[in-house]
């Protein structure tokens, strides 16, 4: 008969899981991808490597969830910061992302840049594709409701988020945060989405 696994079990097993997963995310929200290890998770989570080892077979696989988490939370503060059909909330959606990479530098230059594991990369570029079809769908909108031209939403989209994160690259290496950054940000949205400007 085949052992089967009683509720009590598979709650200590996700509870211990989960644990992993918390201290790896907050290892490399101090460190950075390259500054994490799995016998640092262990010590972190307060259980041996082999526990870990358990449940992830490699540190990218490890990693890999820990991205999927934090990208997938990242998404949905873009979305829920588009709240109308107007240019101007697809402008602040985007700002959301800028101010949550610059409030958290480590961890959003591991996110977006940082040289990672290649099961990490491949949830690097899910994400990419989840920011620029959130974009993309917000642009729409605002093309139906009139506010900005016609135009290839996903094309639009996907120059925003490359120009976006490489415009974060440098501030999020070196921890700087102003004003400017944002500023200029908004700025170049609103440029590329077609939002008309008077000139200073």
């Amino acid at each position: 008969m085949a052992y089967r696994r009683t509720p009590a079990v598979q709650d200590r097993l996700a509870a211990s899981r989960a644990r992993i997963v918390d201290a790896a995310a907050s290892l490399v929200s101090e460190h950075g991808y390259a500054g994490c290890s799995i016998s640092a998770v262990a010590a972190r989570a307060d259980m041996g490597t082999g526990t870990v080892y358990r449940h992830f077979a490699s540190k990218g696989e490890l990693f890999a969830e820990v991205f999927r988490i934090a990208c997938t939370r990242e998404v949905d503060a873009v979305r829920a910061a588009h709240t109308d059909e107007s240019a101007e909330s697809v402008v602040a959606s985007m700002l959301v992302f800028a101010h949550r990479a610059l409030r958290a530098p480590t961890m959003a230059y591991a996110l977006l840049v940082e040289p990672v594991d290649p099961l990490v990369e491949a949830e690097r570029l899910a994400f990419r594709r989840a920011f620029r079809d959130s974009l993309a769908e917000s642009i729409d909108v605002a093309i139906d409701a009139g506010s900005i031209p016609k135009q290839d939403s996903a094309v639009t989209a996907a120059c925003i988020v490359g120009a976006i994160a490489e415009a974060l690259v440098m501030p999020l290496a070196h921890h700087v945060s102003s004003d400017a950054v944002t500023d200029s940000l908004a700025t170049f949205v609103r440029r590329a989405i077609g939002i008309k400007q008077e000139m200073s």
